[in-house]
């Protein structure tokens, strides 16, 4: 889709409470292989941040707090996360399985012979 227009870069915000502002580049356009699930994820950096955090503010301040054991929210920022949030691990795992799923719902379907021997 993008391929057509010319577009190298898409911009959109996400949340408009929180305003995350994205950017993607595409670098460049491959062939398809036949037999490879698309979308598919070639590199991942970093985790995303908690929903609802308060932006890139509220992201770091998040971050300063978790970092911080003796940080006056360092309990309640390490609950409301579950615990177990780490800024590094993008968590590519699920980026997989999303992906796996947006692939199987896009992939074409076989078509029906009955409504081709119909269509002339």
């Amino acid at each position: 889709m993008l391929e057509g227009t010319g577009v190298r870069t898409v911009q959109y915000i996400y949340d408009f409470g929180d305003d995350w502002n994205h950017s993607i580049r595409i670098e460049r356009v491959n062939d398809a292989t036949p037999g490879v699930l698309y979308p598919r994820l070639l590199k991942a950096t970093g985790a995303c941040p908690p929903e609802d955090v308060g932006g890139a503010w509220g992201y770091e301040e998040f971050l300063e707090a978790l970092a911080d054991p003796g940080h006056e929210q360092h309990e309640d920022m390490n609950r409301w996360s579950g615990g177990a949030f780490d800024p590094n691990d993008a968590r590519t795992d699920r980026i997989v399985e999303r992906f796996n799923q947006l692939a199987k719902k896009w992939a074409p379907r076989p078509r029906n012979p009955k409504t081709l021997k119909g269509a002339t």
